[in-house]
């Protein structure tokens, strides 16, 4: 139990339904899903539209969704792949003759094939109760009449403001008067209510052909980029075969690669035979042992996470407890690790997020992103539509496993999660944060089930990680001068970290009593609600 004298919140109880998303107006929405009838994929889709408007620097129908279902009554796990492909133009030999080394965040290049509107038809065809057309329009009606701007998103228009300014149409609908806009003010979106408007009526034709889609194209093309007709016409999402791991008394669940979530697992297989190191996780200790942990577990997903489909992935071997036996023994308990140790596995060529349960105890776990801030910074004017950004998980050298080609699907940072006991769903989770997201789940987890704190509690906590791409570890600025200054002396480069890392949702059900208990993340402007 948390000291209710202090700063904080307690988590969300409630008997029938619950929703908890990182935007108070998405929760809202999803609880009136909820309570009029819908189930816990209709009140996520819903929550999912609601924020593709609202906090259009984290999500939208330009974006990427992927998904885990647990079905009331049932033991199995639904996973689903959302995740776009790259045109099927894109030959590396393209690339290459026209000298470009590297995809950069506003390139057309870095726009794959958006694949959420197509998620969203397919979930809701065959696991919603509830229309279309009633799932969009209470996002239909904050693009058409305008939403409040809130603390989290005023902050993440100003951190991309250089983004928006990078493309004129982008500039003309998300700045106001060239400025920012600030928190409290009423921003519109008239033509992506259309958009949405067109795709209630439609399905996924609505988006995957005719106006709107001309209007993808013609702004991608008109800045070079090779997408067509042809591209959007297979832009069909999969039904995928979910992984899991076992830690403590509880199956983790995660979507296959090309997502993360495999690492995520990883990182709980190298922690569950870690000590505590007393019954705080914030010692030097034990974040000394998370850092080279994290460290480890990134090192090899940059060199094994790709496209399955274009190359083997040994995921296999990577949840092997001999994998977690030989990293686990790589970390020395008293002194950061460099350089990394050589690979022990043959090489190989190779964000908002969402938990619902409905009074029937559907489970959903839903996660949908343009990538970073705002995407590619590209909008396609007609339609409103502000697309992603995935290529740049693309890598432009052939013995690469994201090397780029024709149809296939980039490295995927985000990551639903499921934790299920005695094959029953007891809990969605997820964590966002580009990178942070594999390192969070086990981060939040372990807090849950290792340091007995509870849903909300687990999330507020401070957080740290160690970048993947430079030779440092952010820390929060909560967490204690005396803990860092003792990190530094056992090797790590601590800076401290400019943006808060990450965000999170989940709801614990708690089958004993019937109750379900929810928790969001404070770095967001979120919430759980429950009835």
């Amino acid at each position: 139990m948390r000291n209710l004298q202090a700063p904080g919140r307690s988590p969300v109880i409630a008997p029938n339904g619950m929703a908890s998303t990182s935007h108070s107006l998405a929760t809202e929405a999803a609880v009136a899903m909820l309570s009029s009838g819908g189930n816990a994929m209709d009140a996520a889709l819903t929550a999912c539209a609601v924020q593709a408007v609202i906090e259009p620097g984290s999500t939208g129908i330009g974006g990427d969704c992927f998904c885990l279902y647990a079905p009331a009554g049932s033991t199995n796990t639904v996973a689903f792949n959302g995740s776009g492909r790259a045109p099927l133009k894109n030959n590396l030999s393209w690339f290459q003759e026209q000298g470009i080394t590297k995809i950069t965040q506003t390139m057309p290049h870095a726009v794959t094939i958006p694949g959420a509107v197509d998620a969203w038809f397919q979930l809701n065809r065959d696991h919603g109760q509830k229309s279309l057309a009633d799932i969009l329009q209470p996002a239909i009606n904050y693009a058409r009449d305008g939403y409040p701007v809130g603390q989290r998103i005023a902050f993440d228009f100003a951190t991309a403001y250089d983004v928006i300014k990078s493309d004129p149409d982008t500039a003309a609908l998300f700045l106001n008067k060239g400025e920012s806009y600030k928190i409290g003010q009423r921003h519109h979106q008239p033509a992506l209510a259309k958009t949405l408007e067109t795709i209630a009526a439609h399905g996924r034709d609505g988006f995957y052909k005719g106006a709107v889609a001309d209007d993808i194209l013609g702004k991608l093309n008109s800045l070079g980029g090779l997408h067509t007709q042809a591209d959007f016409d297979t832009a069909i999402g999969d039904y995928v075969t979910p992984i899991k791991t076992r830690y403590r008394d509880y199956d983790i669940w995660e979507c296959p690669p090309n997502g993360q979530g495999v690492f995520a697992l990883l990182l709980l297989n190298i922690m569950a035979q870690i000590p505590t190191f007393g019954d705080n996780p914030l010692t030097p200790k034990r974040i000394h042992h998370e850092i080279e942990a994290g460290r480890l577990v990134y090192r090899d997903r940059s060199l094994y996470l790709g496209d399955p489909a274009f190359g083997s992935i040994p995921v296999e071997e990577l949840l092997s407890s001999e994998y977690a036996d030989t990293l686990r023994a790589a970390i020395n308990p008293d002194i950061a690790t460099a350089p990394l140790p050589d690979l022990s596995l043959p090489p190989h060529k190779s964000t908002v997020y969402i938990s619902v349960v409905d009074k029937d105890r559907n489970v959903c776990s839903l996660i949908n992103t343009v990538f970073h801030g705002f995407g590619s910074g590209i909008l396609a004017p007609k339609s409103g539509v502000l697309l992603q950004n995935r290529g740049m998980g693309f890598v432009l050298d052939p013995t690469h496993p994201n090397c780029i080609a024709p149809g296939k699907r980039p490295l995927h940072t985000i990551i639903p999660g499921m934790a299920t006991y005695n094959g029953k769903a007891v809990m969605p989770f997820g964590v966002m944060g580009g990178d942070y997201q594999a390192f969070g789940h086990m981060q939040f987890l372990t807090r849950l089930l290792d340091y007995g704190m509870d849903v909300q509690q687990a999330q507020d906590i401070p957080r740290f990680f160690a970048n993947p791409h430079e030779n440092f570890v952010e820390v929060e600025n909560t967490i204690a001068s005396d803990t860092r200054e003792a990190l530094i002396k056992m090797g790590h480069n601590i800076v401290e970290a400019k943006t808060p890392i990450g965000g999170s949702q989940a709801i614990w059900i708690d089958e004993k009593e019937d109750m379900l208990h929810g928790g969001s993340d404070p770095r967001k402007d979120g919430c759980a609600i429950g009835y």
